[in-house]
């Protein structure tokens, strides 16, 4: 049985791998990315692919991965139906709704944010942003956020209904969340480890890590938030949960 474990790939672009050895890619962007140190044959063991919106910072590769590695993308409907007419093969969905991929639940949630797919000539609608809830095999939660401002759902759906163990969260400001906004986020979604993400990757969005951490601390004391670097990985240890 294989360890799960997360790799930011930088920006919003990360792996995890399952208990079950089922390899993940969420919102791959290789190709131009200046925070991605990994080439697209890193990827080739690509066996899921997750696109929460139709930017090209988040899109990304994914088209490229999937049609290689004979790997679905997960996404939202319109962006599905771009996918079908490229022939790469997809599974859509909408906000609110789950899928069962091998073994592993995909529910789609709420993003505020835009979504026009962006990587054509002439940008086609994408539907609507969206984050996802990824339930393990082993039960474990992990909530990725896509491109964010705050809402309230957050709180009352994200935190109260859906509950992850893990949540990924932009703070690079400007197209999303910054760090205080991002550590109300970690408060209402109330994980056990939060993971910030899409800062530092180009100027406009710099940020100090530490900052969103020490607001979280401020925030929600037993919020344990993991500050990693592009191509590192985290092995969660989720043996016990915040009350």
């Amino acid at each position: 049985m294989a360890e799960q474990n997360l790799m930011w790939i930088g920006h919003g672009s990360w792996k995890t791998v399952t208990n079950n050895g089922t390899v993940i890619y969420l919102d791959p962007w290789i190709q131009g990315n200046p925070s991605a140190a990994i080439s697209m044959e890193d990827t080739m063991d690509a066996q899921i692919v997750c696109v929460t919106h139709g930017h090209s910072d988040h899109f990304g590769d994914a088209m490229e991965i999937a049609h290689e590695c004979n790997a679905p993308i997960i996404c939202i409907h319109e962006i599905g139906l771009f996918l079908s007419k490229q022939g790469i093969d997809n599974i859509t969905m909408n906000i609110g709704g789950s899928v069962v991929v091998r073994g592993i639940k995909f529910t789609m949630l709420d993003a505020t944010h835009s979504s026009a797919l962006d990587v054509v000539e002439e940008p086609v609608a994408g539907g609507n942003p969206a984050s996802f809830l990824i339930t393990f095999e082993n039960g474990e939660k992990l909530f990725h956020a896509g491109d964010t401002g705050l809402y309230s759902d957050m709180k009352e759906v994200i935190g109260q209904i859906y509950k992850p163990d893990i949540a990924i969260l932009p703070i690079g400001d400007r197209f999303t969340m910054g760090p205080f906004e991002a550590a109300l986020a970690a408060m209402w979604i109330n994980p056990k480890y939060v993971l910030p993400m899409h800062y530092n990757t180009f100027p406009a969005i710099e940020q100090d890590p530490t900052v969103f951490s020490n607001f979280v601390t401020q925030l929600n004391p037993k919020i344990e938030t993991v500050i990693i670097n592009p191509l590192e990985t985290y092995v969660p240890n989720l043996d016990s949960k915040i009350e």
